[in-house]
């Protein structure tokens, strides 16, 4: 269902000392960036502001797919946050499309297919 998940701190390193702590004891491990960092390969911490805390990432099959999701977004009153297309500064075939919902939060669908 989820790609993966992005929750944006205001105190970065505040937050990687307390998911560090907090997830440990599931086997969630830590990859710190320089500026972020991946719990378990699919929760990123990085820094942010108030009011731009969520980001949630669906996974997609297929590009018509993220196209599909786009489209009805929008219709369904979401807002455009970035048309779909290939985001090629994540990778060569991350291909994503992104909205905002009715309370702001960034939603995207993503598929890593080569076509």
């Amino acid at each position: 269902m989820f790609d993966h998940l992005s929750i944006r701190v205001t105190k970065l390193v505040t937050s990687r000392d307390f998911y560090k702590a907090t997830l440990e004891p599931l086997g969630i491990k830590e990859e710190r960036g320089e500026t972020s960092s991946t719990f378990g390969g699919v929760m990123l911490l990085s820094q942010g502001k108030t009011g731009d805390a969520l980001h949630l990432a669906f996974a997609a099959k297929t590009r018509k797919e993220v196209d599909a999701f786009y489209a009805a977004a929008l219709k369904a009153g979401g807002k455009d946050n970035g048309e779909p297309g290939l985001r090629k500064d994540y990778s060569a075939t991350y291909y994503a499309a992104f909205v905002l919902d009715p309370d702001g939060n960034n939603i995207e669908a993503v598929t890593h297919a080569a076509k």
